[in-house]
């Protein structure tokens, strides 16, 4: 027999069983951006391998690892998506929407990077993110924060932690890097091999280093908001300011860092301590370089993303998928007769009673199994339709968890009855 074929390690599959919980949380989440006027926007799972080089940088982890990138037939290099912000950069640049123009944005998709898989990282995630173009003051750094505070409210999530911090501008940050070389330097004996390897092309990201060893060495290195000017320090505070009013909790990280150039000022991420390693939710911040750095205009822009995957592991804990996998109707025939009328009822229920879920019984099959099926598929009502009661133009409406007695409904009265007094 031939060996059965089985999913690439890292990429699942959602069975039905589990997407009720998925559109569930993304119907939350795209209602929370249609409250602010957020727009979607689209694009390929596939770039070319340049776009991800010039935005991320050679000299990363994602780069250098972690791409899926392979040639194609006419010799150019594409890579599958590792994050949707350059992608979007480039379709906005491509479009023509920056140019004097403010944008916000939202998109969902896969994406891919091919890491050690383990428990809420994967090496083909979902994620949705949040990109605003053309506005450059903490007036829209706030509104993304607001955003994700009524999404975790929309979710019922609780317990989650924001971190931010500002990164300054790039002259200041130029600055502060040869003060924080400097210091590495000094302790070179400390570093683990990714912090030597970072030393010299993205510094920076040794204050994210997640490894123990390095904490003390991280929290005695020179602060970042020592070397701020007067304009970031009011840009920052001006942020604060404006949580403090909405009454949205934070804590000021300093080691809290993106190490790619195109970062500037504010940078936010969400964490829980309920997912273990893997307790950041949601990254954001502002990437004011990049449009530039892809050949673009100068252009203010800040975005988030969030991986789902990790908030579908919070909301386990919390709803019950069963519960949402919801059933309104199950239409029981017997006889051919009302087999031929009942589908055609169907189809009239349903144009009655758009936001209905009916399901019909096909197959034939006894009364006795068309009932098991009907309670298999967690319907809260059967419709019971015999040739008999279809001559008399009756149909028999059967509560089956618990909401009453059953009763015989005219057929013309059927769909008044259902919109009006039961499926409310």
């Amino acid at each position: 027999m031939a060996k059965n074929i089985q999913a690439i390690r890292g990429m699942h599959d959602t069975l039905p069983q589990q997407t009720p919980l998925w559109q569930y949380l993304e119907r939350q989440i795209r209602k929370v951006l249609q409250q602010y006027a957020y727009e979607e926007i689209r694009t390929p799972v596939v770039e070319m391998t340049e776009l991800f080089k010039r935005s991320i940088g050679e000299v990363t982890d994602i780069v250098e690892k972690e791409m899926y990138t392979f040639e194609d037939r006419n010799g150019d290099s594409l890579t599958l998506r590792p994050e949707g912000t350059a992608a979007c950069v480039r379709a906005c640049m491509e479009g023509g929407l920056l140019h004097n123009q403010t944008q916000r944005l939202w998109y969902q998709g896969p994406m891919f990077r091919h890491e050690r898989p383990q428990k809420g990282r994967y090496r083909q995630f979902q994620q949705i993110g949040v990109e605003t173009f053309g506005l450059n003051g903490p007036d829209i750094d706030l509104e993304l924060i607001l955003i994700t505070q009524r999404i975790w409210k929309a979710l019922g999530l609780d317990g989650l932690e924001l971190q931010l911090n500002t990164l300054g501008t790039l002259e200041e940050r130029t600055a502060y890097r040869e003060v924080l070389v400097s210091y590495f330097r000094q302790h070179l004996d400390q570093l683990d091999e990714d912090s030597l390897r970072r030393l010299e092309s993205n510094p920076l990201r040794i204050l994210d280093s997640k490894n123990p060893d390095l904490k003390e060495l991280n929290e005695n290195a020179p602060s970042l908001m020592d070397y701020l000017g007067a304009d970031s320090k009011e840009h920052f505070e001006t942020l604060c300011q404006g949580l403090d009013a909405a009454g949205i909790s934070y804590v000021i990280n300093p080691r809290l860092v993106r190490g790619l150039d195109y970062y500037s000022l504010t940078v936010f991420e969400w964490v829980t301590a309920q997912l273990g390693a893997q307790g950041t939710i949601c990254a954001g911040g502002r990437f004011d370089g990049l449009v530039k750095q892809l050949g673009g205009r100068e252009t203010p822009a800040i975005g988030f993303a969030m991986g789902l995957e990790r908030l579908i592991m919070l909301l386990e804990a919390r709803i019950d998928s069963e519960s949402l996998r919801v059933v309104d109707l199950y239409l029981v025939m017997m006889g051919k007769a009302a087999q031929r009328y009942g589908m055609v009822l169907a189809e009239t229920l349903r144009d009655e009673l758009p936001e209905c879920r009916l399901q019909v019984n096909c197959g034939d099959g006894s009364l006795k199994s068309q009932f098991k099926k009907a309670d298999k598929s967690g319907a809260k009502y059967a419709l019971v339709l015999g040739d008999d009661e279809l001559k008399q133009g009756v149909i028999s409406l059967k509560p089956l968890r618990g909401q009453g007695e059953q009763q015989m409904v005219e057929l013309d009265k059927l769909a008044g009855l259902l919109k009006n007094e039961v499926l409310v």
